[in-house]
């Protein structure tokens, strides 16, 4: 298959190097020094110690790799704008593409049941450009269970976990996805099909919600962030909020976040992307992660109080940093 992979950072480019082994014809959308190390070096990833190393096609125009089988939107939230611009050439009347992303998405809706169904959600995608340059019916979402991280430009280093959850962004199962699951076990992936993908984006998005900003603002790793009794409790607050705005669009979460933060401590000393990214000085995903909760609080009639504290700070830190637009 012809495959493009849209952001060629720590999951896009595991992901893309994976492909590249298994025989795809790969090629990666990159700029500045990725595109430049990638060009001279290929794609690299660290895994198990070892160094492997593919040639991929890199080009910053995405009309030089042209139509697609496949392609991997691996970006953060805030770059989606930029790709919805520009990633047309890529996609032709048989791609299928695969968005490996954070948080809820811009298609979210579109898989839920009654007055939800299609809603389109202002704080992700106001202006509605990234769904008529990706249209439902070409999407697939992918929930990520793996840690990745940027070792330099173009080098990614494979740390834990190997799971990819697929599935139609409608909410329900089609051949295409089996193949396209078949495909990425295939790869090596540990791939499965999703019943309804919205279940596993929102159970996801339970724990990152919290741990990303937190961590942003606090500079703390997750098992101090957990290990601090009042920090602990305000986050339970905000999960119980969420766990409330699903149930009230038919998904449940039959959890306590008690239940969630044991498994988020198995983890141990877990610097999150979040905290990452204002180290290095990159824009925060704040929406898709809170601000998208807080509208779905809104069109649901729950609550939020917890939600609002946290994305108030959080976006109040990022937007004096300059790495989330100004109030």
């Amino acid at each position: 298959m012809k495959v493009a992979i849209y952001g060629a950072g720590a999951i896009g480019g595991w992901m893309g190097v994976k492909l590249a082994q298994a025989g795809h014809e790969v090629g990666v959308v990159a700029r500045g020094a990725t595109l430049d190390a990638v060009r001279q070096h290929g794609l690299r990833l660290i895994e198990g110690g070892v160094i492997y190393a593919e040639q991929v096609k890199a080009s910053d125009k995405p009309a030089e790799l042209g139509a697609q089988d496949l392609v991997v939107v691996a970006v953060k939230g805030p770059a989606m704008a930029s790709v919805a611009a520009r990633i047309a050439p890529l996609i032709g009347p048989q791609s299928s593409v695969l968005t490996a992303m954070n948080g809820v998405p811009w298609w979210f809706c579109d898989g839920l049941a009654g007055e939800f169904a299609g809603r389109r959600l202002k704080t992700i995608d106001p202006d509605g450009a990234i769904v008529a340059a990706i249209p439902t019916a070409q999407t697939v979402g992918c929930v990520v269970h793996a840690s990745c991280l940027i070792d330099a430009p173009g080098v990614i280093r494979h740390h834990q976990g190997n799971g990819l959850i697929v599935g139609e962004a409608s909410g329900r199962p089609s051949e295409r996805v089996e193949r396209l699951a078949a495909l990425l076990q295939a790869a090596g992936f540990n791939a499965t099909m999703a019943a309804q993908i919205q279940r596993d984006v929102w159970y996801k998005l339970w724990g990152n919600m919290t741990m990303n900003p937190v961590s942003a603002l606090t500079g703390a790793t997750t098992d101090r962030i957990l290990g601090d009794p009042l920090v602990r409790g305000f986050v339970t607050h905000i999960m119980l909020e969420a766990q409330e705005i699903g149930a009230r669009f038919g998904i449940p979460i039959d959890q306590a976040p008690d239940d969630r933060h044991a498994v988020t401590l198995k983890l141990g000393a877990m610097k999150t992307s979040m905290l990452q990214d204002v180290q290095a000085g990159k824009p925060v995903e704040l929406d898709a992660l809170v601000g998208a909760v807080r509208e779905l609080g809104q069109l649901t009639g729950v609550a939020t109080p917890y939600t609002d504290a946290l994305l108030g700070l959080a976006r109040l830190q990022a937007s004096t940093l300059g790495l989330y637009p100004k109030l």
